[in-house]
């Protein structure tokens, strides 16, 4: 029996082809390369100032169903895509988020795709890559330094402690870290309070990295960080503290995207990593903005299902970046609708239970209002779905079928994808279903107008998107949101803070809950990054280490190549 070769080993085995030819396929001259050794580098702005004249790509996104805690393979599929478009003979560009160290380390692994759609080098993309994560944690960690130095010299700005909400953030799993007090010791020690750690990806500094134009733009969007309120109730920012100018320094080289390529050649624009849960969960602004240039096609995966992510990357990203989606890929797999039929448990790191594995279509159909919901989701942005069947070996031809169905039920173009095991060859007919929908003139448009009230907002998307009855408010929370429009943030987009593994905010609930209200048990704002957000449910700003983390199996060989990456 051949021996199957993991995602490691195909990637070690591939040919890599410089990052200069990668480059010049996309109309990027050398001279705006920052190189990182023979198959990385970073594109300096003056590439895009270069390209503006060329005619923009057609903007695809790729969202999926309310995800397993498996994952149903979004990366993937965008990078198989992008190969199955330069099978047909397009330019394809992809602009994709930047794998955080700590799933890397622990439960989830890596995330620069699978079998033979990948980008290479792997081991590269799932740790540190160009530094831009360190840079992020760096010059977050400064603003937390010059905080509490500033209440150690005298509190000038007379901060009320309670109200500091700026923690410090690490790229590792750590949950001894969640909550600590900070200051201890001798008087010269500093002021003690209670404080924290989130990861790093969760930090506002990754978000306002993902959601600037420009370093310049990057910059103003620092100084109007509020890491809390003074005892008058006044917000406190970083440039207050002047630490703004200094984090911008720290994130110089960080702004610029990184160029890599997938195991066909295809070029790819890894940059930025914020988290799906609180923040955008989107690539940057400026890797499309490169990108849009640069290529037939841009993709740029959206986090979690398309009531998060992709509802983030319209009424979010779309605004900052002033781009319009032409298309929208759907992802879907057979193990994520039988999920959704209530029958089964999936639990991260573990195997699937084995009757899961069985042949058995009606389950498929069980769960699949959660892929109808996900297709007028959106459809209510005025964007045409092709749904992507992400098909895996144990898939049977009669689920699929289902799917299939189901989808033209609905009204929108189905294919199945053997990306991960065919590579670009796998994807051809995604690809034809892509460029059909993409040449078809679309309607899209905002959920919201940014001057509706901040409690509409939420409800909006409460309603319209999750398929709530509505939102309740405490009074606290209803305050709050009247304080925020008066410190001038009511024109602020809203983000919710919920659970992935739900359409609803109870992460129980499968399929497409109905009957229940959205509780918004708190709200903040960052204001750097330019939203606002509600906080609907449990959210882990710093995860745990499972009992046996992928760090485990982690190692370098006799040549120093990493070996037990996943």
């Amino acid at each position: 029996m051949d021996k199957i070769l993991s995602d490691l080993d195909i990637g070690h085995a591939a040919h890599l082809l410089p990052i200069e030819e990668v480059a010049a396929s996309a109309g990027i001259a050398a001279e705006h390369l920052e190189q990182y050794g023979a198959y990385i580098a970073k594109v300096a702005p003056s590439a895009t100032a270069a390209l503006a004249d060329q005619p923009p790509a057609k903007y695809i996104v790729i969202t999926a169903v309310t995800p397993t805690p498996l994952g149903e393979g979004k990366t993937t599929t965008s990078i198989g895509l992008a190969q199955g478009l330069s099978a047909l003979g397009y330019r394809s560009m992809l602009s994709l988020r930047q794998p955080s160290l700590g799933p890397t380390f622990g439960i989830k692994g890596g995330a620069a795709g699978a079998g033979y759609s990948q980008v290479v080098p792997m081991e590269a993309v799932n740790l540190h890559l160009t530094g831009d994560f360190h840079a992020v944690t760096s010059a977050h960690n400064l603003l937390a330094a010059m905080v509490d130095n500033h209440l150690h010299h005298g509190n000038d700005l007379d901060i009320d402690p309670r109200t500091i909400a700026w923690r410090r953030v690490l790229d590792v799993n750590d949950r001894a870290l969640r909550n600590i007090v900070v200051g201890l010791g001798e008087r010269m020690d500093g002021v003690p309070r209670q404080a924290g750690f989130d990861i790093t990806a969760a930090s506002e500094v990754m978000v306002i990295l993902s959601l600037s134009t420009s370093l310049q733009d990057l910059r103003l969007r620092l100084g109007r960080i509020v890491v809390g309120y003074t005892y008058a109730g006044r917000p406190v920012t970083a440039e207050d503290l002047k630490a703004a100018g200094a984090m911008a320094v720290m994130m110089r080289d960080a702004v610029k995207p990184n160029l890599l390529q997938t195991l066909e050649h295809t070029p790819a624009l890894i940059h930025a990593g914020p988290f799906g849960n609180i923040a955008t969960g989107n690539s940057s602004v400026v890797a499309d903005l490169l990108g849009i240039r640069t290529s037939d096609y841009l993709l740029t995966e959206a986090g979690f299902g398309s009531d998060m992510g992709a509802e983030r990357f319209f009424n979010v990203k779309c605004r900052a970046s002033g781009l319009k989606p032409d298309a929208a890929v759907l992802v879907v797999t057979v193990r994520a609708l039988k999920t959704h039929s209530g029958r089964y448990q999936v639990v991260a790191g573990r195997a699937l239970p084995p009757e899961m594995l069985e042949e058995n279509p009606e389950d498929v159909r069980l769960g699949a209002a959660n892929l109808q919901r996900h297709i007028d989701i959106v459809k209510h942005f005025g964007v045409s779905p092709v749904v992507a069947i992400n098909a895996f070996p144990t898939d049977h031809d009669s689920e699929l079928e289902v799917i299939r169905q189901i989808a033209a039920e609905a009204g929108v173009r189905v294919a199945v994808t053997r990306h991960v095991a065919e590579g670009g060859k796998g994807a051809v007919e995604l690809a034809k279903l892509v460029i059909e929908a993409a040449d078809e003139p679309n309607s899209f448009h905002y959920l919201y107008n940014l001057d509706l009230p901040l409690v509409d907002k939420i409800e909006k998307i409460a309603v319209e998107i999750y398929g709530a009855d509505g939102i309740d408010l405490s009074s606290s929370v209803a305050k709050q949101l009247k304080r925020f429009e008066v410190l001038g943030y009511g024109e602020y987009p809203v983000v919710i803070a919920k659970t992935h593994l739900s359409l609803s905010s109870d992460p129980t609930l499968r399929g497409a809950p109905t009957g229940w209200r959205m509780p918004v048990r708190e709200v903040r704002a960052a204001v750097g990054a330019g939203y606002v957000y509600a906080i609907c449910g449990e959210m882990r700003t710093m995860p745990g280490l499972p009992k046996h983390p992928d760090a485990e199996r982690i190692d370098i060989d006799e040549d120093g190549e990493v070996v037990g990456l996943s």
